[in-house]
């Protein structure tokens, strides 16, 4: 006999009590982490800062955001996204051979475990841990950004460039063999008909990624325009933080829309 709906809904198990419970166990939780919080002791309040901070934003400076001298924000976005743009190039060219190392299906196994381990252990190590070692050895500016963002950029676009060699179609492989292709021809419009899509898609996104470190990597004296940014903050100069930020959101919505249109045309070949 076919149950009605009533029916099989009250013969559902009740769920109710471990909701109730879980429920209560998050607002714990939340008060709990709550009570951390402390007020602003100082001179200035924190609704002021506030205060201060959206009126720089809808104020900005003009003479630093129209400067196109070293000092301006032009310039220093110039710099940020040539560290972003030189940091993703340097950490492709080194992660293509590094990928093609580490994937299983290309060198023997023990090979690329020892090629997986060594970028996992590049991949562990933050990027302002990086910023720091490069700052002791090079000094402070764009130069320790761009090894920072090279480092960093090698673990990330190795890990997905092993995942697109994994996945290649070994049977266009076959089929040009086959046909008589020589080895170039193989790699040619094999492998790399098959792997440039993906690659140029991670790059893409590797660098959208690389922009914004490079605007955090700053404040460490990596080079770009996070320096000059922490300054103006740091010594409440509002104004000159609105002109910078919108600097910053022109030049992420720029290339955003870039990005996108670049992504759709790879999609679409």
């Amino acid at each position: 006999m076919q149950l009605t709906v009533a029916e099989t809904l009250s013969a559902e198990p009740k769920y109710w009590r471990k909701q109730l419970a879980a429920a209560l166990i998050v607002c714990i939780a939340l008060a709990w982490s709550m009570s951390a919080i402390q007020t602003n002791t100082g001179g200035s309040s924190g609704l002021s800062i506030a205060k201060g901070i959206f009126k720089g934003l809808v104020t900005p400076n003009p003479s630093l955001l129209f400067n196109f001298t070293d000092k301006g924000v032009a310039y220093l976005l110039l710099e940020t996204m040539a560290i972003a743009f030189l940091g993703t190039l340097v950490g492709a060219v080194i992660a293509v051979p590094l990928s093609f190392l580490s994937a299983s299906n290309i060198v023997p196994a023990y090979i690329a475990i020892l090629g997986r381990i060594f970028i996992m252990a590049v991949r562990t190590i933050p990027a302002f841990v990086y910023g720091l070692m490069f700052i002791m050895v090079t000094g402070p500016g764009p130069f320790a950004g761009l090894l920072t963002m090279s480092l960093t950029s090698v673990g990330m676009v190795s890990k997905m460039f092993i995942e697109s060699i994994e996945d290649l179609d070994k049977g266009i492989l076959e089929s040009l063999d086959s046909a008589g292709c020589t080895l170039f021809q193989k790699i040619r419009y094999g492998i790399m008909a098959q792997l440039m899509p993906s690659f140029l898609s991670t790059l893409i996104y590797r660098f959208d990624m690389n922009l914004r470190d490079a605007t955090v990597l700053g404040l460490v004296g990596a080079g770009g325009i996070g320096s000059p940014l922490i300054f103006a903050m740091s010594s409440y100069r509002w104004s000159d933080a609105g002109a910078i930020l919108v600097g910053l959101i022109i030049l992420v919505l720029f290339v955003e829309w870039f990005s996108n249109k670049l992504r759709t045309r790879l999609i679409r070949g």
